[in-house]
């Protein structure tokens, strides 16, 4: 989760002072641009006689990718520093090999999903559009540039006043010139590479909102047709900052998603957290009380990604009724890698007895929340894992899980952690700061226990690792 322009909520002294004065300002430029900021509508409606068809999910878990093994990423938010952490990781996965049936490949080849929010969304979007392809200049295209910069060059320039174009409609326009190349969801699953899953905030009920076909449908609209980048923007736009990007939500389809909800919702009783996700999205049914939908940061309704695996597995009923609505068979190995790209920075303030200013309280109290937010995900989505595979597993095969926590706490020297931790929540890092971040990811996930003990695993298998 992010806010202006990327600095996040955990900021020192002086950036919060700055960051107060730069909020000033924003809520000024606003006030003079406030007859410009309705959100351009850009989904477009299904045609009001057909059907709507939902087969995001679906043609992912039906690709040519192994049937061996299952592959689910997540992508933290973070700015530029989540970024280039996911992309250490998928190096990392890049240059693991595996043989598996008859074929040889990397692990890289075998990712079957990508969930991602803010800052890790554009690293999951541009590899979703180019597959292998973005290794040869995601870092010069994105990394290493000075998008902040541009960004507030953009957004702060006097003549902002005098276009009717809001800020996220400027933001949407320069990640399409630099990164997306006015590139659709059609392009994105224009191969067979893996399912993307970029997610937002519904501002209206803070339900998290997903660029799925499958929530498309509930809005009787078409995702093959909209933007990466103003889904990308969505998922990294933190209010006040940033406006909204808004969807119609469209009426006149027959949705099968929210035939679905409604029938779901009865029968989740049991768990206040499912009940209270399927009501969120049942509300999009109400097409004259919610004609709009507003979709803000990420972050703010699942800082990690996680949720959105968990909550489409249990909004089914559980990860049996899911494959079965997808006719799907489970792999015998199944992997979660959560890249978190969160930091605990050291808290100044506690070196002496006087009271924190206003940054440092506002940092410390957000600090809390978002790690007491991820440690809960994190532990439900662990024993989630350890549930499905029992239910899936018989007398004849195992299910086998592994989750693989990503995080700075699994580097191993103090000073270097601390320098990591010390890395901002912008648009905009230093040569070094890109370098240290891309080689923690790699070394992060090739160190990690229980992702050496799949690769283990894979080897004593006849399909073994190479």
């Amino acid at each position: 989760m992010q806010n202006w322009f990327g600095y996040d909520v955990f900021m020192n002294e002086r950036a919060g002072k700055h960051l107060l004065r730069t909020l000033y300002s924003v809520l000024s430029l606003h006030l003079l641009t406030a007859c410009a900021n309705y959100g351009a509508i850009q989904n477009q409606a299904i045609d009001s006689r057909a059907s709507v068809t939902e087969r995001s999910l679906e043609d992912a878990i039906h690709s040519g990718r192994s049937n061996e093994v299952t592959i689910a990423l997540s992508f933290s938010g973070g700015g530029t520093r989540a970024a280039a952490l996911a992309y250490g990781v998928l190096l990392a996965l890049r240059d693991s090999p595996v043989k598996l049936g008859k074929d040889s490949s990397h692990l890289f080849d075998e990712i079957d999903a990508i969930s991602s929010v803010s800052g890790g969304s554009f690293t999951a979007a541009f590899f979703g559009l180019h597959g292998e392809d973005a290794f040869d200049d995601f870092e010069e295209t994105f990394l290493r540039r000075d998008v902040e910069a541009v960004l507030k060059r953009r957004l702060l320039y006097p003549s902002l006043t005098l276009t009717s174009k809001s800020r996220t409609e400027m933001a949407i326009e320069y990640y399409d010139e630099i990164l997306f190349h006015q590139a659709t969801f059609a392009d994105l699953h224009s191969d067979n590479g893996p399912l993307v899953i970029i997610n937002a905030t519904d501002l209206g009920n803070g339900v998290r909102f997903s660029f799925l076909q499958e929530y498309f449908g509930l809005l009787c609209s078409d995702l093959s047709s909209f933007s990466v980048s103003r889904a990308v923007t969505a998922s990294s736009a933190f209010p006040i900052v940033f406006n909204p990007v808004v969807l119609r939500n469209y009426g006149g389809c027959d949705s099968h998603g929210q035939r679905f909800l409604q029938q779901q919702h009865e029968q989740l009783s049991d768990s206040p957290m499912m009940q209270s996700v399927t009501s969120g999205l049942g509300s999009f049914a109400h097409k004259d009380k919610k004609p709009y939908v507003h979709l803000v940061d990420g972050g703010i309704s699942d800082n990690l990604g996680l949720l959105a695996m968990y909550e489409m597995v249990e909004s089914a009923g559980g990860i049996k009724p899911f494959l079965d609505l997808y006719q799907a068979k489970p792999a015998p190995r199944f992997v979660v890698i959560s890249v978190n790209a969160s930091t605990s920075p050291f808290a100044k303030f506690d070196l002496s007895n006087k009271s924190p200013s206003v940054g440092s309280t506002i940092s410390a109290m957000s600090n809390i929340q978002l790690h007491r937010t991820n440690a809960a995900t994190l532990e439900l989505l662990k024993n989630s894992a350890e549930r499905w595979s029992q239910e899936l597993s018989t007398p004849e095969t195992t299910v086998q899980p592994y989750f693989v926590e990503i995080d700075f706490n699994g580097i191993a020297q103090t000073e270097r952690r601390d320098w990591l931790n010390q890395v901002p929540t912008g648009f905009t890092l230093s040569g070094d700061q890109v370098d240290g971040l891309i080689e923690a990811g790699k070394e992060l996930l090739l160190n990690n226990p229980e992702f050496q003990r799949f690769l283990t695993d894979l080897k004593s298998d006849e399909t073994g690792y190479n």
